[in-house]
């Protein structure tokens, strides 16, 4: 274990949480030699687990939809599959699957240890040689299941059969209790609960008895491992909706097991005490990210919707926060139905074909508008995806919202509507870090906003790259210089210490916000308070045909150097002329910027992950693209910069 991470982590907990995590390392070692064989487990009875009506929704899917599952199952039963930007080997699944498939890093073509190890031996956030542990974790989903399962609900194609038992039987084999990287942690059984569930719903009895077997084993095997180690405390993220929402669905459908009842009722209950807690009360996601908030609405979303379907809804207090969700949702989404990345995004889905999926928090969105019964607000997505016919999603795209919204629990102000007579949004950050006391997934971005014009790209958040693999460049694009605000002395205003934590947090809010024909919001963060004396404030003015943004640096002491950035996206070109820098899209002005007169102006595209110009649009992939940088060691009482939009 990496010394300098665990006294970082330890400096995030309180001293409940350190007793708690004490005796939790005294669990897992007791669970060596012990907990870690299949005849431990019982798995009460040989009937195939069904959510309930699942496949009845699935047999009235769209012919759309249907052809979206076929080519998605024929894709993968021809033995290609992609997740993360990156392609796996192709096999012969019909000769067996390979024990080494359930092992193999992708990207770097090294081994994870499997069933030899003891999952909790396995560091697989410090073991950077073997590479990022989420490609592995992403093969052990078994999500690539889903699209052919129902393709055989839908067709009964023998191929898709036969292909689900082998996997099954592989990953049973190859992967018992407790040992290799499977088992690591909770949201990935989570994860792989649901895709076993889904797959048991829809092909039934016509799984071979064997089969029924082992997915019960799994099922029954990851229920007592989630019980034994839920998420708590500075964890108690999103993973702790992911493990509560697989037991919830395995006590639901297995109804039989002993403790079914008390896994329910508890279950159920954290679930309607979390949606409250991670979808915020205007609708943000509680991590600071659109498609995180909208991973933790699907989980809500499949346990509302099966808990409704067998006749015991939960709290009616989970719609609420899924419709608040939703809504936010349609205030941040374009008319393509993509959303703007807002800091981590690692592509997690629930229900899914198993194949990229660029529209995704519009895609929950739908569906949620679907199950609630309501028309949706907003756009979305026109490619079908398989939540879809689990939901009855929304298909019909309404007008978009116009006009000024704030968000101000979750920390967001949101200008819709003309600049120039053409269609803008404005998205302004000035909300915490993130979630819980490690921010896991929040980015130093306190203050930075982004700006599309006619549902294009111009000023953008870098995006995620990667997490336990990516080192310097995993701070670059989670650190305050690869985001649109200002960044002091060369420090961001949080302070990074590990992949997923922070040793200090700049706290942001709105001062003030004003309607009318120009509508402008004020908000300040306290980042550099502590080390420097200063406050930022910066107000943002949105004109006839132009953006004014007035950052002042509020304290009686003189400011070190002061860096101001602004990445571009990727397909955009910037040329400096003077103080100014020339922004167009294929050969097409779209932006002018005006910066201050007493600074020095850059354009870096493609550098090191000390200078940055790159935007992640996917986990794992970077690719260049214009950071313009102006700085200054004369910072004005007032620093006017203005984006003129031809």
């Amino acid at each position: 274990m990496n010394f300098v991470w665990l006294v970082n982590r330890l400096r995030s907990m309180s001293p409940a949480e350190i007793a708690w995590r004490v005796q939790e390392q005294a669990l897992r070692k007791a669970a060596k030699g012990r907990l870690d064989r299949w005849d431990r487990y019982d798995p009460t009875g040989s009937e195939a687990p069904r959510m309930p009506g699942l496949l009845a929704s699935l047999e009235s899917a769209a012919p759309q939809l249907r052809l979206a599952v076929q080519l998605a199952a024929e894709r993968i039963l021809s033995g290609q599959f992609s997740a993360l930007g990156v392609t796996w080997p192709e096999f012969n699944w019909q000769n067996g699957f390979p024990e080494t498939i359930w092992t193999l890093d992708p990207v770097t073509g090294k081994h994870w240890p499997g069933a030899d190890a003891f999952s909790f031996d396995i560091g697989y956030r410090h073991a950077k040689d073997y590479g990022d542990i989420k490609y592995a974790w992403e093969y052990h989903r078994l999500q690539f299941l889903q699209p052919v399962a129902a393709h055989y609900a839908l067709s009964r194609n023998k191929d898709a059969l036969v292909f689900i038992e082998a996997a099954i039987e592989s990953w049973f084999a190859h992967n018992p209790p407790y040992r290799g990287i499977g088992w690591n942690s909770g949201i990935e059984l989570g994860l792989r609960a649901i895709s076993l569930l889904f797959v048991s719903s829809c092909c039934g009895s016509d799984l071979s008895l064997e089969t029924r077997k082992r997915i019960r084993l799994i099922l029954v095997s990851h229920l007592a491992w989630m019980r034994r180690f839920p998420s708590g405390y500075s964890s108690a993220n999103n993973h702790l909706i992911a493990e509560c929402a697989g037991e919830f669905l395995i006590a639901l459908c297995m109804p039989e097991l002993p403790d079914a009842s008390a896994v329910l009722a508890k279950s159920g209950h954290i679930l309607e005490r979390e949606a409250d807690k991670q979808i915020l009360s205007d609708g943000v996601g509680a991590e600071q990210s659109p498609t995180y908030g909208a991973f933790t609405a699907e989980f809500l979303l499949l346990c509302a919707c099966m808990a409704r379907n067998a006749g015991r809804p939960l709290a009616a207090s989970v719609d609420q926060a899924l419709l608040r969700y939703a809504r936010f949702v349609s205030w941040v989404t374009l008319r393509d139905a993509t959303t703007p990345q807002i800091c981590d995004d690692d592509e997690g889905r629930v229900i899914t074909l198993a194949e990229a999926e660029h529209c995704y928090p519009a895609s929950v969105s739908a569906a949620i508008w679907g199950y609630l019964g309501l028309d949706a607000e907003g756009a979305v997505p026109a490619h079908p995806t398989l939540r879809d016919s689990v939901f009855s999603s929304c298909t019909e795209t309404a007008s978009m919202p116009q006009g000024v919204r704030v968000f101000e629990a979750g920390g967001y102000s949101v200008f819709r509507g003309k600049i120039t007579n053409k269609d803008a949004l404005v998205v302004f950050d000035h909300g915490p870090l993130g979630y819980l006391s490690i921010a896991a997934h929040g980015h130093a971005d306190a203050l930075a906003w982004l700006l599309y014009v006619n549902d294009r790209p111009l000023l953008v958040d870098p995006g995620t790259y990667l997490y336990h693999s990516g080192g310097v460049w995993r701070d670059w694009f989670r650190g305050t210089a690869a985001h649109n605000t200002l960044r002091l002395g060369g420090r961001d205003q949080s302070i990074i210490s590990g992949a997923f934590n922070w040793s200090h947090k700049a706290n942001a809010r709105l001062i003030e916000q004003a309607d009318g024909e120009h509508p402008a919001f004020l908000a300040c963060h306290d980042g550099y308070l502590k080390e420097f004396g200063l406050l930022h404030e910066r107000s943002i003015c949105v004109l006839g045909s132009s953006i004014r943004v007035l950052d002042r640096l509020v304290g009686d002491r003189k400011p070190p150097l002061v860096e101001m950035s602004y990445q571009l996206a990727p397909a955009a070109i910037a040329r400096i002329e003077d103080n100014s820098v020339f922004v167009s899209l294929e050969d097409e002005p779209v932006l002018r910027i005006a910066f201050p007169d007493n600074g020095r102006l850059a354009v870096i595209v493609g550098a090191g992950p000390d200078q940055g110009g790159w935007v992640s649009n996917r986990f794992g992939t970077k690719e260049p693209a214009p950071r313009i940088v102006w700085t200054t060691d004369n910072f004005p009482a007032e620093a006017v910069t203005e984006f003129h939009i031809p």
